[in-house]
């Protein structure tokens, strides 16, 4: 558990401070209590001051009757609850593009890729191998240049739906690494000890491969990586309200733009399949 403390210091200004990592074992709401009660009594810190309380939407945070929030209010009713709203956005575009039957299948392969790429330390050790053979190859043929962002975290990053920006980091990473990991998924079809395992990658390897697939990473990363954006912007220290509802609405806009476009551009990609038909 992370705590990290927000308070106005005697010139009126308001400062964040990191209090400390704990390792919480048991993560219910009254281990959590717990755990925080200590941390404030080593800090010299008093509930009874405490004026609010942030955390994500998990029910053992956020439960009415038995979550943290329930049980620090129980104690000082002036700790008010916020929701990491950052957070509750992240939930919001994800419920949204999930409701709708292709995108949602389109995760659960990603998923899928993500699990069976790195089920073994082997399979992640090719994968990163492959990448960075890749890389070294295009940096000698002069199609890339080194320099800032060539040497990121390339794993695969599981996409949660309780971690901001983990689908855009997902989405992102399978981008870059995209013949990596398709030479990864062959190994398992060629080299696999699990002939279910084996079926499985072909299966993959043909769903990444198709047009429904890699339409769908590249809209996602792109309505993605708008909403990621405003999450960061909304974030800095020196944000105001009238920038932030600025923001939302050059977002709203952007939308609006791509969703023309890309419908223009699918409705066109039918009309010619079904033409070659």
């Amino acid at each position: 558990m992370v705590a990290i403390a927000r308070f106005v210091n005697k010139q009126g200004q308001v400062i964040e401070r990191f209090l400390a990592i704990e390792h919480v074992v048991d993560t219910s709401a009254t281990s959590l209590k717990k755990t925080l009660d200590g941390l404030f009594a080593r800090c010299g810190l008093s509930i009874s001051r405490l004026r609010g309380q942030g955390y994500d939407g998990a029910s053992n945070m956020k439960g009415q009757f038995n979550g943290l929030k329930a049980l620090i209010l129980n104690e000082n009713p002036f700790a008010f609850y916020v929701h990491c709203f950052a957070h509750q956005l992240q939930l919001v575009v994800v419920s949204v593009a999930k409701s709708i039957l292709a995108i949602s299948d389109f995760f659960s392969y990603v998923t899928m890729i993500v699990n069976i790429v790195g089920a073994s330390c082997k399979r992640r050790d090719a994968l990163l191998q492959k990448h960075h053979d890749k890389i070294v190859e295009k940096l000698e043929k002069g199609e890339i240049f080194s320099g800032r962002g060539q040497h990121q975290e390339t794993n695969l990053a599981r996409p949660g739906d309780t971690r901001w920006g983990s689908h855009y980091t997902t989405l992102i990473r399978l981008f870059t690494m995209w013949e990596s990991v398709l030479e990864v998924l062959e190994n398992v079809c060629t080299d696999g000890n699990v002939a279910e395992q084996r079926g499985v990658a072909s299966g993959l390897i043909q769903r990444m491969e198709s047009f429904e697939f890699i339409l769908i990473l590249h809209l996602m990363i792109k309505i993605l990586g708008l909403t990621n954006d405003l999450s960061n912007a909304l974030q800095q220290k020196d944000q105001n309200i009238v920038n932030a509802m600025g923001l939302i609405v050059i977002v709203e806009r952007t939308h609006a733009r791509l969703e023309r476009k890309w419908m223009g551009y699918i409705f066109t990609r039918s009309r010619a399949s079904r033409g070659c038909k």
